[in-house]
């Protein structure tokens, strides 16, 4: 560079940098729009005065669509052996998949993780915002950032972002001194505490395994089976939700990933036999007593009750 400038070559049109030919106003603009590059919260807002306000308004003015379909299930729960967090692995918009391997728990540290549900591109870099607060928390006070303090956080940005086409909604799990916690933060501002949660359009079946089985002195296999069984029957139901099962664990030892399964083989699992309507399955050895997993004996005896009815009402 320093030769060319001495010949005179780096005044030539074709030998001058992409800088040079862009006016001061486009420069601006250009370190505007990449702000967030140096400043994780300094996200360009739309040109216009209260875009929080306004933004709804133009777009219904010119017709243009910004919800868009998205679908997800993860769940979390909490019991005597920590807090269980379980997702699936399916990104659609719409009826587009376009991903069967997406990471839906994101790893924050060594004791605390984060749910994605919602817009994947706003879960994920806000997760990684969240991630690299931790570790500067960590490098600055020398302990672990709380789960309370991670989920204010994210509350701050979603009320800050409020009505500007976020689509958030998070679990953060963790250990820290008080505890395992578990907390729920959305888009709209909301921060919650709680023992069970599911979040995505599968969630609704997934809250029905979970309300069936769910209780505080589950043993570690038992929680394992029943976060499994949720996401699996949400998957079956749910056309936006499938893919691998990831399973994670946290207690006080730190997070572990238990298992990453694939929908395919817990549906050999949970189904192979024992499925209402399927006759060619070999009855259950374990007695009336002993229902398969997608089994209540529920059918049957509501087949018994409505035949004798029918009986009574023939005499």
């Amino acid at each position: 560079m320093a030769l060319e400038a001495i010949c005179g070559m780096g005044k030539m049109p074709f030998m001058r940098r992409f800088d040079d030919a862009q006016s001061e106003w486009q420069k601006e603009q250009l370190r505007e729009a990449t702000s967030n590059f140096e400043n994780p919260y300094e996200l360009q807002a739309p040109p216009f005065e209260r875009p929080a306000e306004n933004l709804p308004k133009i777009l219904a003015h010119c017709g243009i669509r910004m919800d868009f379909d998205h679908g997800t299930t993860t769940l979390g729960f909490k019991y005597r052996g920590g807090v269980i967090l379980c997702a699936d692995s399916r990104a659609t918009s719409g009826q587009y998949i376009g991903s069967q391997t997406m990471r839906k728990i994101v790893e924050l540290n060594d004791y605390m993780l984060g749910t994605l549900a919602g817009g994947a591109a706003d879960c994920v870099y806000w997760d990684r915002v969240l991630a690299k607060e931790c570790r500067l928390h960590q490098l600055r006070y020398r302990k672990r950032m709380t789960v309370d303090t991670a989920a204010r956080i994210i509350c701050n940005i979603s009320t800050e972002y409020k009505g500007m086409g976020l689509v958030m909604g998070m679990m953060l799990a963790g250990f820290d001194d008080e505890g395992p916690k578990l907390i729920y933060v959305d888009s709209e501002g909301m921060r919650s505490h709680g023992q069970v949660f599911s979040v995505g359009s599968g969630s609704p079946y997934a809250l029905g395994v979970l309300d069936t089985g769910y209780r505080h002195d589950l043993s570690d296999q038992e929680a394992y089976d029943l976060a499994r069984r949720a996401i699996y029957h949400a998957t079956s139901k749910d056309a936006y939700s499938g893919g691998i099962v990831r399973l994670y664990h946290i207690n006080s030892e730190g997070w572990r990933n238990i298992c990453n399964t694939d929908c395919s083989d817990l549906h050999d699992s949970y189904c192979s036999s024992g499925c209402p309507g399927n006759e060619k399955d070999p009855p259950n050895e374990g007695g009336p007593d002993k229902d398969t997993p997608c089994s209540s004996g529920w059918t049957k005896k509501k087949i018994t009750e409505d035949n004798l009815q029918t009986k009574l009402a023939t005499v």
